[in-house]
């Protein structure tokens, strides 16, 4: 049986993700609310965990301009292509999606 991380009395979580959502700005800036973490990043593609699933944002140039997970929030500049959502669990997938990712 596995237990939960235990908590000094008194410690609370600091963390408060607000409702996810996200903003596109002319395909140049992305800004996602209810970001979780951050999994990885580099000028092709930023991959992300939000309380919908992991959110993947693709495109040229990525810059992440800010990151801060107390308040759940992710900007990144650059030319976006695409965003695409992974979602935990769904039917019909066999491998983990790191697995996938590192095929």
């Amino acid at each position: 049986m596995t237990q939960a991380p235990m908590r000094m009395p008194g410690e609370e979580r600091k963390r408060s993700v607000s409702r996810h959502g996200l903003t596109i700005d002319k395909r140049e800036s992305i800004t996602v609310t209810g970001v979780t973490d951050v999994i990885s990043f580099d000028e092709e593609s930023v991959i992300g965990e939000t309380e919908m699933g992991v959110i993947i944002i693709r495109g040229v140039n990525l810059h992440v301009k800010k990151i801060n997970l107390e308040s759940g929030e992710l900007s990144v500049t650059g030319e976006i292509d695409g965003v695409s959502y992974e979602n935990p669990g769904a039917a019909g997938k066999s491998k983990s999606f790191m697995g996938r990712l590192f095929k």
